[in-house]
This record gives structure tokens, sequence and C-alpha cells, in this order.
């Protein structure tokens, strides 16, 4: 994936040329953490961690008849990547094609995924290019069956990614949307009321992003304030 070419913008990824892309290489058993002690004997373990690699055809059951109609109904939807894994299958999916394609999802008759049960963010920051992946699980009551959908977005220092809201579609992706804003600082253009649902509005950053700083904010619970961690006492000394 870290082939990718990024869509006018650089708000979202188009094609996927790199099989397997290194996203980082991680050594001894805490993964090289900085300034951590490894006394575990492990120090010399080196771990190549990448992204899996595009599953081939035919993908088994049900699955492919699932691809061929979404390929037929909206050509183009894929970023180039489809996987399956532990028996579930998950289609990247092209952000200019999202709106398009999860409309047809719910309303074809072969295809009937009437809920999007689950959506939330990833945040890759070692991922250049392709930092964001908003994931999408989607059920299908008429045919209990479930799917995946994963949109990767380029995340710009200057500025959020944005990626179309589905609202209009599955109406109770309302908080969820709403949630991925709040954690993950994703923009769903054409969400009805994109506020933060679980921190307070004047709240600054997005607690999920894997380069939100840890600490150093001061709690308040019901009148009293707890200081941030590291200005709490020592009970080592």
């Amino acid at each position: 994936m870290s082939g990718q070419t990024p869509v006018s913008g650089g708000e979202g990824l188009e094609r996927v040329s790199d099989p397997n892309p290194v996203m980082e290489v991680r050594t001894g058993m805490w993964g090289g953490a900085s300034g951590s002690s490894d006394t575990s004997g492990y120090n010399g373990l080196i771990r190549t961690v990448e992204m899996p690699g595009d599953s081939s055809r035919p993908y088994g059951g049900w699955f492919d008849a699932v691809a061929d109609r979404m390929a037929e109904l909206v050509p183009g939807f894929s970023a180039g990547l489809t996987l399956v894994h532990r028996g579930e299958i998950t289609f990247f999916v092209r952000p200019e094609k999202l709106l398009e394609l999860v409309a047809v999802l719910r309303d074809d008759e072969q295809l009937r995924f009437e809920c999007c049960a689950a959506l939330t963010c990833v945040h890759y920051p070692q991922m250049t290019g392709q930092e964001m992946h908003v994931v999408y699980n989607l059920l299908s009551y008429t045919h209990n069956r479930r799917i995946r959908l994963e949109v990767a977005l380029a995340d710009p220092q200057d500025h959020h990614p944005h990626l179309p809201s589905v609202v209009t579609v599955y109406p109770h992706a309302d908080y969820q949307e709403r949630e991925a804003w709040d954690m993950f600082g994703v923009i769903f253009d054409g969400h009805p009321a994109l506020t933060r649902i679980l921190m307070p509005d004047d709240w600054v950053g997005h607690p999920q992003r894997k380069d939100y700083p840890l600490g150093g904010i001061p709690v308040e619970y019901k009148g009293h304030v707890t200081p941030p961690p590291d200005e709490r006492r020592s009970y080592n000394s």
C-alpha cells in the first residue's frame, strides 16, 4: 500500500502498487521504545511489520459473488486491495467512490447490507501518505453476511483529512462519525452536525491519534482536580 498514488487534494489514495509495504521495523522485546531497558534477553530480536498483500481469487464462498456485484454496479470502486483473513473480507475503497458504493450495498437486492454496524478509524503515522484509515463494518440482515470497507486517507499536517459522510445512507452512523471526528480528527463532509461527542467542545486535539501527547493535562472530576501524571507525587523516593 505504500506505493499508492494520492488523488487530487491529497485526501485519499487511488491504487495499490506495493503488495506488502513495510510499516515499521521493531527491535527488542518492547519494539525499540525510547528509554526502555530490555532485560529479557530478546534485545537482538528484529521484527518487520508489514501490511498483508492482496488476496487472490477465488476468495471462497459468497465473497466472490459480492465482489463481482460491487464491481459491476460501481466500476472502479476498489483501491486495488482486497483482504480475506480469518473468514472475513475487507475491500479497500477509493474515497470518491465511497458514497456511491454504500448506497448500492444498501439497496441492491443481491447485496442488501442494510446496517453500518460499526465505523471507526485507525491511525498509522508511519504510513506516509495514507496515515488515516476509516473502517466500516457492514451487516446484511437479509442475507446474514458481513463485509468490511476500508478507506485510506492522507493526513497532512496543515489540515484534517476529509471523507464524505454516509449519514444520508446510514442515518445511525451519525454518532459514529462524530466519535471518529472527536477521537481522530477526520472531517466527514455533509454530516448534519459534526461536533465532539466524548470530549468537551473546546478540547484541543484528538486523543486516539498516535501522535497525541500523553499526560500533561489536569483532570477535574466532581470538583477535585487531579494533577497531570508528571506532576503527581512520586512514591519511589
